[in-house]
């Protein structure tokens, strides 16, 4: 079972098909936090740190979820978590989905 754990409908693009999943209703999410690092010539530096994941179910057997990649790298120890692989476009340029999932 797959479980999109992101706000927005996944088309996944495989080999046969496309498969869309739904938005479970519950969100996985990392806080992210910042401060300056200074400037180089004159342009701001900002240094981003990752803070606790929150929204993530525990691994249950058979299930997959499927989260930002800010949230699958937070938990590199999560077999069980996915994120989008590489952006597909439609003819216009726009995005329309990915090609199957990234993971740990």
């Amino acid at each position: 079972m797959i479980v999109n754990q992101t706000p927005h409908v996944l088309n996944i693009h495989t080999p046969s098909g496309v498969v869309e999943v739904a938005p479970s209703g519950s969100v996985a999410r990392c806080a992210v936090f910042s401060e300056a690092a200074g400037s180089h010539e004159g342009v701001p530096l900002t240094r981003t740190t990752m803070g606790k994941v929150e929204g993530l179910p525990s691994p249950q057997p058979g299930v997959l979820y499927v989260v930002s990649m800010v949230v699958r790298a937070a938990c590199p120890e999560r077999k069980d978590v996915a994120s989008p692989g590489p952006l597909v476009r439609d003819e216009k340029g726009q995005p329309c989905g990915c090609q199957g999932l990234v993971v740990n």
